[in-house]
């Protein structure tokens, strides 16, 4: 565990997305937890949480590429294949890719994923949010455009909205595809402070 947070700690140490080394010490943080209460595998939920950004494509060449990284390093820590094998297919499948996934096929999948849309929601997912749309050049708001609805990954992936239309296409969706009873409670919270702010911010958009 003490050598998977360094490697990760050295590949995303750089990252001003809100995708670094943080990131995945919060999701760690929230997955051991879920895992506890749920009765998993925690060391499967601890490394596919660590882990799961080395191998997102927004910090890759490609999915692929990445994946293959997160591999190696698995195969050079000796984590045996069946082990393996389970965290790279959580790592693979858990990204929301504007909503379009199927269901995850494990119950450590399930918490992983939990852990991670838990961190994008919330106070820290309102930070991570206005981050994410700084690194990408993107607008913080728009009067003047709409939320959009995905019909694939790929159109997910390309859209370049305001930081405060992605609450609607993304973030104030969340709340509902929480796989776990523990992520649930933990995610009504998260997602009536993001309401609160949203509501505030549009009264200050308009001077009041």
């Amino acid at each position: 565990m003490n050598r998977a947070e360094q490697f990760v700690k050295e590949q995303l140490q750089h990252d001003s997305s809100g995708h670094d080394w943080w990131h995945a010490y919060r999701v760690k943080q929230t997955a051991a937890a879920i895992a506890e209460r749920e009765g998993a595998d925690s060391q499967v939920c601890i490394l596919a949480a660590l882990l799961h950004d080395v191998a997102d494509p927004k910090l890759n060449p490609s999915k692929e590429e990445g994946l293959r990284k997160v591999e190696g390093w698995l195969q050079a820590e000796a984590v045996s294949a069946e082990a393996s094998e389970h965290i790279l297919g959580i790592i693979s499948t858990m990204s929301y890719s504007g909503g379009n996934r199927p269901p995850m096929q494990t119950l450590e999948g399930r918490i992983v994923q939990d852990a991670d849309r838990l961190d994008a929601i919330g106070a820290i997912g309102i930070g991570r949010a206005f981050a994410y749309g700084g690194a990408r050049g993107r607008l913080m708001y728009d009067p003047g455009e709409s939320a959009r609805e995905f019909q694939s990954e790929a159109e997910y992936r390309n859209h370049r909205g305001t930081t405060i239309h992605h609450f609607d296409e993304k973030l104030l969706k969340l709340k509902e595809l929480m796989n776990t009873e523990s992520g649930r409670e933990l995610a009504e919270q998260r997602h009536q402070f993001m309401l609160e702010f949203l509501d505030r911010f549009h009264k200050e958009w308009e001077g009041n």
